[in-house]
């Protein structure tokens, strides 16, 4: 984004004004500065290194701080790193004044709470397990802050919601929610190690001993940054998939995509947790990878198929399913590959399995890729409505689709809109094989 909004700037000088009065010392306050300026010092070296080589942020100084310093000072210790830090993005200006007032809030939060908990005397006393008590409240604060003003931000750059209030505050509340429940768990971790540096740092050690703390730290960072590596080369493995697919098939360019997006809005809407999410996201991607295994000629065959060719095409789900059977980080995504034809009244395919026969992952990828058949423009039709495609749906739910799936979608749709990335629509595009194929019932 080259340029920021000016109700984001304003946003930015408002949690930055905040920021320098917490930062203020109090009167009464006294700060050991040798302290605040080692501990500045080296969370400058630690985030220079650990971003530079994992990517990725590094607390336990911060929270030490937190731990260690009144809190106007321990607001002051993540200062040099990131104003120092190089900005990709223009303006650089209220990018760099956000990166510093952000962490600093949040560790001025986490003191205070810590504070106020009686934690810092835990820490002097090393009384265990007093003292991880006001810690993991500091934490969760911590987490809170940043996680609120990130919120703020996002909301300020891009604009109010078309969508009334009452469901805007559901949908900000939910962002927040996952947004919490991804950063608490390794912010805790860092918690902890920041908790052993300030315990350390006020025993007869010394500072010397606390930063020996930060080893094991950086070890955990380097397999951290392994775990996402991995990521990534599954991503790119999943994408070289979609777009072989992509040039075979010109109808499949942005359903895969679009299929996993509703896949994720179905598994959200059930409750459904953030790895199974991501389990859903793959398998509306990759449905229909078993095409890379049906003859070329049948997926662009102009007119309707002879059984001969329909029985081949009925085949592409058993051929995705060999596909990606060795790809162990797909999980349940390839029983859903497997089973998306499949009808809980038994007249699916490959193997016509009945009701709850049908994984469960395969049930949701069967109404995403119903919806989206439905709502986007091919050669010989336009795109369905929304609402017609809901009705089909639901008239459908209990014999095609799972009705608890449906109700799930229905509600999904009702919180989010339906907002898919545009999908060229040429004429040279062809139906998909499945839709030329004489039957009753939603497109399949």
């Amino acid at each position: 984004m080259e340029a920021l909004p000016a109700r984001a700037r304003g946003y930015v000088a408002c949690v930055a004004l905040l920021a320098v009065l917490c930062a203020v010392p109090l009167p009464a306050t006294r700060a050991p500065w040798w302290a605040v300026f080692l501990l500045m010092a080296v969370y400058a070296a630690c985030e220079h290194v650990v971003r530079r080589r994992f990517g990725c942020t590094f607390y336990p100084v911060l929270l030490a701080g937190a731990f260690l310093l009144p809190p106007s000072a321990a607001a002051l210790v993540p200062l040099p790193a990131v104003l120092l830090r190089p900005v990709g993005h223009r303006p650089a200006l209220p990018r760099r004044v956000w990166r510093a007032a952000q962490p600093s809030l949040a560790v001025w939060g986490a003191g205070e709470v810590h504070g106020a908990l009686g934690g810092r005397d835990a820490v002097v006393a090393c009384d265990f397990p007093h003292a991880l008590l006001p810690a993991g409240a500091a934490v969760l604060a911590f987490c809170v802050i940043l996680t609120v003003l990130d919120g703020g931000i996002r909301a300020v750059a891009t604009g109010a919601s078309p969508t009334p209030f009452g469901q805007w505050g559901n949908l900000a509340l939910r962002r927040a929610w996952r947004g919490l429940s991804r950063s608490l768990a390794p912010v805790a971790v860092h918690g902890l190690a920041g908790l052993m540096m300030a315990v350390l740092w006020r025993s007869p050690y010394g500072p010397v001993a606390a930063l020996l703390v930060l080893l094991p730290m950086y070890v955990s960072s380097w397999v951290f940054a392994q775990y996402h590596r991995e990521r990534a080369a599954h991503q790119a493995t999943i994408r070289a998939l979609v777009q072989a697919v992509d040039i075979k098939d010109g109808y499949t360019r942005g359903h895969s995509e679009r299929v996993g997006q509703a896949s994720v809005m179905i598994a959200r809407e059930l409750g459904m947790d953030d790895e199974r999410v991501e389990v859903l996201r793959f398998a509306g991607i990759l449905h229909d990878v078993g095409k890379l295994g049906v003859p070329t000629r049948l997926l662009r065959k102009d007119g309707p198929l002879t059984p001969e060719e329909r029985r081949i095409i009925e085949l592409h789900p058993e051929y995705g399913h060999e596909m990606v059977r060795g790809i162990s980080f797909l999980g349940e995504a390839r029983a859903a590959i497997l089973h998306h034809h499949e009808r809980l009244d038994g007249s699916g395919y490959p193997y016509g399995l009945v009701g709850t026969q049908i994984p469960e992952c395969a049930r949701i990828v069967a109404v995403a890729d119903a919806f989206d058949a439905m709502t986007s423009t091919r050669s010989y039709r336009r795109a369905r409505p929304v609402e017609t495609a809901v009705a089909e749906l639901e008239r459908c739910a209990g014999s095609q689709f799972d009705p608890r799936v449906v109700a799930a979608f229905v509600r999904a749709l009702r919180h989010y809109g339906w907002h898919p990335a545009v999908t060229a629509d040429e004429p040279s595009y062809d139906p998909a094989p499945e839709e030329r194929i004489p039957s009753t019932g939603t497109p399949r």
